[in-house]
């Protein structure tokens, strides 16, 4: 018989090697794109010496790439919904834009430095079959939810096709953006902002922008 204390200790052994994984996972597929890494090297990478070991402990990559997806995403929800208390009721587009755009750098800045997280984000968007997943992922939660509503409520004029035309637009340039500071920071060259908090500031200034743009009528 197993004491409850073997359990604990099994379990916290189980639980350690999860995270090795996962962090060994975030950053080859960041670094190196999530189809061009085995579950072998992550496996390695994690000090693993059974090549199995992420199998086992998530399934498929799939499986993987939605376990890490999750462990970020909650501390990005509580950073949405605090920042969609703060919005609501607001007819300013520019509330609810910080409210998209602001909580992944808000999170990447308490991580300290390096981080690995906004480079997987947008290895992962590269590819269809994985960005359902962040999608998914994603559009589980409820403040993102309201947070879409509240800006739609701010351009209601817009017609339908540009609304998701534009939002595709913001989706690429929040993620691709993120991704770009977050490499330059790896790799210490310069940017163009000092820190993220301003990052997200000037990529906010440029989302407002293209949401309250001008529609050209098609065919002119």
């Amino acid at each position: 018989m197993v004491s409850m204390a073997g359990r604990t200790v099994r379990e916290e052994q189980v639980s350690a090697t999860r995270e090795l994984i996962l962090t060994a996972a975030e950053r080859l597929f960041a670094e190196r794109g999530v189809l061009a890494v085995s579950n072998r090297q992550v496996s390695e990478a994690a000090g693993q010496g059974n090549n199995a070991a992420v199998g086992y402990h998530f399934g498929t990559k799939a499986d993987l790439v939605r376990a890490i997806a999750r462990r970020h995403l909650v501390r990005v929800e509580e950073i949405r919904a605090r920042l969609l208390a703060g919005a609501r009721g607001s007819t300013d587009v520019r509330d609810w834009v910080d409210c998209l755009v602001r909580p992944v750098p808000e999170h990447l800045a308490a991580l300290g430095s390096p981080t690995w997280f906004a480079r997987f984000c947008a290895q992962v968007m590269t590819d269809p079959v994985l960005q359902r997943i962040m999608v998914e992922e994603s559009m589980s939660s409820p403040s993102l939810r309201q947070i879409v509503e509240g800006l739609n409520r701010c351009l209601p004029e817009l017609p339908a096709d540009v609304r998701a035309e534009r939002s595709e637009m913001a989706r690429h340039l929040i993620v691709h953006m993120a991704a770009d500071r977050e490499r330059a920071l790896a790799e210490n060259t310069p940017t163009p902002r000092a820190n993220w908090h301003d990052a997200a500031t000037g990529l906010g200034d440029v989302v407002v922008a293209m949401w309250t743009a001008p529609v050209t009528p098609t065919g002119l």
